[in-house]
């Protein structure tokens, strides 16, 4: 009898998660306290927790990465870039590309390919940009 069908299910832990939203696994602890169910801006509930462990289907990433955006007090242009997001703004100015004209890029990208996240897509447009 075979038990999982593919194999096991797949979760990010905050670790997982962190990577994917290109911040520090504390980002989304203390997001969790901060933010927590029945707040005005609740952080996504884990789909699974597994010995006090939370974890959300890496399909939920852009669900969260919204919850991101959405945060109080993030003002206009969405608060301080990341690092990956810095690094891909200064090439593509580098390049001759405007910072608006790099987001709706990015933007589209993540549209089209909805299982990578922004600091994925960071990369991939670097490492193209770098063959060039």
């Amino acid at each position: 009898m075979e038990l999982f069908r593919g194999g096991p299910a797949r979760y990010l832990g905050a670790s997982g998660l962190a990577g994917h939203l290109d911040v520090s696994r504390s980002a989304v602890t203390k997001w969790r306290e901060r933010y927590p169910a029945g707040s005005a801006h609740p952080f996504p509930a884990p789909d699974v927790e597994i010995d006090g462990v939370p974890g959300w289907a890496p399909e939920r990433v852009p669900e969260i990465e919204r919850w991101r955006t959405g945060l109080p007090g993030r003002g206009v242009g969405g608060g301080r870039p990341s690092a990956s997001e810095r690094a891909y703004l200064s090439e593509a100015e580098a390049r001759g590309v405007s910072r608006d004209e790099a987001r709706r890029l990015v933007d589209a990208m993540v549209e089209e390919r909805p299982e990578m996240s922004k600091p994925e897509v960071y990369a991939m447009v670097l490492d193209m940009w770098r063959e060039d």
